[in-house]
């Protein structure tokens, strides 16, 4: 009897650790879930370093869960899973908001981007419907070809936007705009050889 009693407590204890010696699995579900949303929420595109930081966290976690898994249930001791856990939900949560914050800032950029574009492209347009044609104006036609490009790559800015991915968008109504100001200036510049050539022909006349 007296055996017995010494030994039911020890396998109580035994049966405790056993017990206990298990992945935090809600919390781990839990970190996984806001990181998920933070991914959601544009992290990786807006706040990439903070969302790298993240996924190394989420890392080390899964192989710290690993090693304690191929350890011997009474040795096993998942309190580092936890504190990576706990680390990777908080500050998953931050950055989904600074994320949020940074793709409405990214958004009215991209917009104000694309009204310029449109913009510039228009007042290209506008100058190459006074421009001259001619068999002999070939360069210049060269450069209608061009500005009307510019009019038809507008529309990957709003496919982009369309797609939330507004930094390239925004990449692109600003490559669209620098275009336009070069295709006027070489259309100004053909105008202005032709107002040149105009008199000269009219005095052999």
């Amino acid at each position: 009897m007296n055996t017995r009693a010494a030994v039911l407590p020890v396998m109580c204890a035994l049966l405790m650790l056993t017990a206990c010696a298990k992945a935090p699995t809600e919390q781990i579900a839990a970190a996984e879930k806001a990181v998920t949303e933070a991914q959601q929420s544009g992290a990786a595109t807006y706040v990439a370093d903070e969302y790298a930081k993240i996924e190394g966290t989420m890392a080390a976690l899964k192989k710290e869960v690993s090693e304690q898994d191929g350890k011997f249930a009474l040795l096993r001791d998942y309190g580092k899973v936890e504190q990576l856990a706990a680390a990777a939900k908080s500050d998953a949560e931050r950055v989904k908001v600074e994320a949020a914050t940074k793709k409405e800032e990214a958004k009215a950029a991209a917009l104000q981007a694309q009204q310029v574009a449109q913009e510039a492209v228009a007042s290209t347009l506008a100058l190459v419907a006074k421009a001259p044609t001619g068999k002999d104006r070939a360069a210049l036609e060269s450069i209608k070809a061009d500005a009307n490009a510019l009019k038809e790559s507008l529309n990957q800015v709003q496919t982009a936007i369309d797609a939330a991915d507004y930094p390239t968008a925004q990449t692109k109504a600003k490559a669209i705009h620098e275009k336009s100001q070069a295709v006027s200036q070489e259309i100004k510049a053909a105008l202005a050889k032709i107002g040149k050539r105009k008199p000269s022909a009219a005095k052999k006349k």
